[in-house]
This record gives C-alpha cells, structure tokens and sequence, in this order.
C-alpha cells in the first residue's frame, strides 16, 4: 500500500504568529486542507496521515470535519518532539492497522508547501518503488558559499552538483523504519531530515526533480507570495 505523511507538527513559532502556520487562511481554506487536497487527488495513495502536534489536534479535526467532508482516508497522529519522530509515530499507526509489509510505500511532506504537484507525488511513489528512497530537489540557481564561522568563506562548491532540498521525501516504509532502529542516539541527534537516515547508513537516495513552485512557507514573505499565487489560479 502507498500511505501519504503529511508532516504538521509546527507550532509557527518563526511567524510569530498565535497558531501553526499550516493552519492559517489561504484563499478560502487553511493551508493544510491546500496541501492535503493535492494528495487526494493521486489515485495512488491509499492511505493519508497527519502528524499534527498534540496541542493542536482537536483543532485540525475540526477543519477536516468543516473543509474535508469527513473524508475516511484522512488519518490524525499526534506528532513527536521532532520531525522524523512525528514521521515514525505515523508509521506506527499505519503498521497497527495495516501490519508491517516491504510493499508499503511512505510519502512524507511538509503540510506547508501547499503547491506539490501531481507528477512531483507521482514521480516520488515510482522512484521510491523502484530504489528505496528518494528526494525531492531543486538545481542550485545562485552559487553556494560555504562558511564555518559565518563571517568568511571556506568554500565555494560547484555549482552544478548542489540542490536545494523540498518535499516530498519517500522511503520503502521496512526500509527506512529499519536504518532508522540501527541509528545510536547521538546519530539521531543530528539528523536534518528523513532522507539522513538513510545517507548516515549509505544508503542511496534517488533525487525527483522539484518545482520552485513547491516552496515552503516559512515567513511571511512566503505567506504574501502564496496568498498572490492563490489569487491568481
């Protein structure tokens, strides 16, 4: 089975805002229900989970009731103290009710880049059938410099070989719960994202091309330009 992992367990602290940003308004609806309605419509996802923070869970049920029409492949998680243990305490969840298999698929995505694309999701539900794991990047468009003091450069890479990393971020499910379990505490402490795992472990990770399109919306910049790209569809 392919699950979708919708990650909102932010509180928008950054924002400084009086609530998770994936709960602010965007057009007519929260950006949340925006990024959960993309992947409805990919016929291949079976399953959707929502790893939302505990604070805020009654909340999100009720914008699922309102904006979703009690929609029955929706499921709530209460979300962990980090990103990958909010993914991990969603696969619980599916494995409770599914049972553990190496056929289960895990699409993981940021609830706020609410602008994924159907072929992003679809593209990320082939390579992670056919690798294992794979990454949603973007090709660096400006020149990355690398600094270990932040007041100097250290190094300039080669353009060409750097990426900005998005979502979605998908895994064979067995996979990823397997190198994860394998990590010591210290290497779980400086992972970044779930692809990590497996790049700790030297485990390959397939890229899928992204969309600037699919930003995320960290500031209210990114809030101001989402609200214009809403206007405009």
């Amino acid at each position: 089975m392919i699950f979708g992992a919708i990650l909102a367990g932010g509180k928008g602290s950054r924002m400084g805002i009086d609530k998770p940003k994936q709960f602010l308004m965007l057009g007519e609806k929260p950006i949340l229900i925006h990024t959960l309605e993309k992947f409805l419509l990919c016929e291949k996802i079976d399953e959707l989970y929502v790893g939302v923070h505990p604070d805020w869970m009654d909340y999100a049920q009720d914008l699922l009731d309102k904006y979703m029409n009690e929609n029955n492949t929706i499921v709530l998680v209460s979300g962990g103290k980090d990103r990958n243990s909010t993914i991990f305490n969603i696969v619980e969840e599916i494995e409770k009710k599914h049972g553990e298999s190496e056929e289960h698929i895990i699409v993981t995505h940021d609830s706020v880049r609410p602008f994924v694309t159907h072929r992003i999701i679809n593209d990320n539900i082939e390579k992670a059938i056919q690798y294992g794991a794979c990454d949603t990047v973007l090709e660096a468009a400006d020149t990355i410099v690398v600094s270990q003091n932040g007041e100097e450069i250290s190094e300039i890479p080669e353009r060409n070989k750097m990426f900005q990393g998005q979502t979605p971020q998908s895994f064979k499910m067995s996979l990823l719960k397997k190198l994860y379990c394998d990590l010591s505490e210290e290497e779980k402490n400086i992972l970044t994202d779930a692809c990590k795992i497996c790049v700790v472990r030297n485990v390959p990770v397939k890229l899928v091309k992204g969309e600037v399109s699919n930003f995320k919306i960290t500031t209210m910049s990114d809030f101001k330009i989402a609200k214009a790209m809403v206007m405009e569809e």
